[in-house]
């Protein structure tokens, strides 16, 4: 049994394996960083922790938008950082089998960040992958970045 978190873009449903988040907190100011690939936002402070702000929105190819006050931030770890994740609203969690699951390759290929996709009744959800969210250049420029602020 996979356990799921999902979480909203506009109309798209993702979601993240819930062993990787951490928790889902409101929107909150954020701290712009120079020289941070154009994915990140910039950092907010998670009880003391410097956390990176991602734009999955970007990533996704959806068009931009101002963070609204009612946003979440979904709070999660990749193998090497935590990092916030803008979300439109987060609906909770849902519980799958393995053969539900979809592999991305067979109908998204060239998307590395994503694992697979979820048929529901009412849609797709698809299921992303957060350690292979960054492509290494942009962890490379966000760990410069970060150094500078002293948030690895």
């Amino acid at each position: 049994m996979t356990e799921l978190v999902v979480f909203h873009l506009d109309e798209l449903r993702i979601a993240l394996m819930l062993a990787t988040v951490e928790r889902v907190v409101g929107a909150v100011q954020i701290t712009r960083l120079l020289d941070t690939p154009d994915i990140v936002l910039g950092v907010v402070n998670v009880r003391g922790c410097v956390i990176p702000v991602i734009d999955a929105r970007k990533r996704f190819r959806l068009p931009p938008r101002e963070i609204a006050a009612a946003d979440r931030f979904v709070i999660a770890h990749t193998a090497r950082r935590p990092v916030a994740l803008v979300a439109d609203a987060v609906s909770g969690t849902i519980q799958c089998q393995e053969q539900d699951i979809v592999g991305s390759g067979d109908i998204l290929p060239g998307i590395e960040y994503v694992d697979g996709v979820m048929k529901l009744g009412d849609g797709l959800i698809l299921i992303h992958n957060l350690d292979r969210f960054l492509s290494l250049e942009e962890e490379d420029s966000l760990d410069r970045a970060l150094s500078t602020t002293g948030g690895r």
